[in-house]
């Protein structure tokens, strides 16, 4: 007699079993995409800024011992922290979600997160006190990584989810 647990659970453990999965290949994309930019820019962008469109849009290397946008400057161990509540929070949220862009905007978030978690924890001064490595400089805004993209754009659809009657429960519609 076989014994499949998934046949018992029903279609609903099926369902959690994929968002779960696509939340994994995201997050792992995005920290490692994130990864090897970095270590790409560490290598490359050392000598100066590499410009795409005049001095526009330049690839230069720029270290981040502060939080978005380069605030709090010098607050990297409470950052560092802070990121680690974040990243538990955001596992827990995106467990629990079960609409398909929360758990692709929460994904996104949580891949950011700890890819600039991990320069905090890795990268030299050493560890929970590194530097955020940043190379995508855009006009004055200032300069981000591929993290940072993957964070707002994960906000972005969170927000706009939200706000744009997503994260309402609607009720099921009566049988006709």
């Amino acid at each position: 007699m076989p014994n499949d647990d998934a046949d018992r659970r029903g279609p609903a453990h099926s369902d959690q079993r994929r968002r779960a999965l696509l939340v994994v290949v995201i997050v792992v994309a995005v920290v490692l995409f994130d990864q090897l930019t970095k270590t790409w820019a560490v290598a490359s962008l050392a000598d100066g800024p590499v410009s795409i469109i005049g001095t526009d849009v330049e690839l230069a290397l720029s270290r981040n011992t502060g939080g978005a946008f380069s605030l709090f400057q010098g607050m990297t161990p409470v950052l560092a922290v802070l990121a680690i509540v974040l990243v538990v929070f955001l596992v827990r949220a995106a467990r629990r979600t079960e609409r398909i862009v929360a758990v692709l905007a929460l994904a996104l978030v949580l891949g950011g997160a700890i890819g600039n978690l991990g320069d905090r924890v890795f990268r030299s001064p050493g560890f929970l006190r590194g530097a955020v490595v940043d190379f995508v400089r855009v006009g004055t805004f200032p300069t981000f990584n591929v993290a940072d993209s993957a964070i707002t754009v994960g906000a972005i659809l969170l927000v706009g989810w939200s706000l744009f009657g997503g994260g309402r429960d609607r009720p099921e519609a009566a049988p006709s």
